[in-house]
């Protein structure tokens, strides 16, 4: 393996752990069914001339008047459970990529640019990242959900806002650490502009902690995402992610119909836990303190 390249050294670590490996193939399994889940899906949930409200609340195994059979019931509307999962578990997926990637960039830019500016810029900027840091991400999401209104954009932007100090913190320990090194002190020395010197030396030798981080924040991101969405402060009604879904069926626990939220529950649950898996089998890589 000494003449095999950095990926290929990582990806022969990597799976020595069967956890990791599963939980990769989960999170791919879960991905790749949620891009393709026109195809997939029996039934158009958000196509309300297809649903029929006679289908609505039925068990799992009932055949509807679509002539499928429903593997896991249908929800109050009388839309098919499993396709209603489908396109859940592509909107969730979406929301938390595109608020993690939103908050990598935007906690990097701020935690790198402290490090490398210094002085009283470094200090006002990493005051405020602690200050955020003090208080929950579920409370700063709540508060700017309800402030921003519903819609996507809107809850991209509170999922982010709620999340970028993590990566601030986290680019910044990192980069200060580096700005100090005799090669970063060598280049800038020349006559190379500074966003060449960030971009070209300090940030690539930050990824290793950054990429961990990354991958515990977006599974946060769902997991946020999800909480806002069942407290009926997330996306609309027409766009239904996980955490309606199981908002949707809270009501009817009681009364025996305990598909309606259990299914997507399991669904979130596992996404989650196979992310956060990943994200420790990768930590536990790039830390040699952690490895067993």
């Amino acid at each position: 393996m000494k003449d095999a390249s950095p990926a290929a050294r990582f990806w022969a670590e990597f799976r020595e752990s069967k956890v990791a490996v599963i939980a990769l193939a989960v999170v791919v399994m879960m991905i790749g069914i949620a891009l393709l889940a026109p195809l997939v899906a029996p039934q158009d949930p958000y196509d309300l001339a297809n649903l029929s409200l006679s289908d609505a609340r039925r068990p799992p195994g009932y055949v509807g008047e679509g002539g499928y059979t429903h593997w896991l019931g249908t929800d109050a509307q009388g839309r098919d459970l499993f396709s209603a999962i489908l396109y859940g578990l592509r909107i969730s997926l979406q929301m938390g990529l595109v608020a993690g990637a939103l908050a990598f960039a935007l906690g990097v830019a701020l935690g790198i640019g402290a490090a490398y500016a210094g002085g009283r810029w470094e200090a006002f900027i990493m005051r405020v990242v602690d200050l955020q840091l003090a208080f929950p991400a579920i409370l700063l999401a709540l508060v700017l959900s309800a402030l921003l209104g519903q819609g996507k954009m809107q809850l991209i932007a509170a999922l982010a806002a709620a999340q970028y100090a993590y990566f601030a913190r986290t680019a910044h320990g990192a980069a200060s650490a580096e700005r100090g090194k005799d090669y970063v002190e060598a280049v800038l020395s020349t006559p190379l502009p500074g966003w060449r010197v960030v971009w070209r030396h300090i940030f690539p030798n930050c990824l290793p902690p950054l990429i961990v981080v990354a991958t515990v924040q977006v599974a946060n991101a769902i997991a946020l995402e999800a909480t806002l969405s069942f407290l009926g402060v997330g996306l609309p009604v027409t766009e239904p992610s996980l955490g309606m879904l199981i908002a949707n069926g809270f009501q009817y626990m009681l009364s025996g119909r305990y598909w309606i939220s259990i299914y997507p529950g399991i669904a979130l649950i596992v996404l989650i836990v196979a992310i956060n898996l990943v994200g420790d089998r990768i930590r536990d890589q790039v830390n040699p303190r952690l490895k067993r």
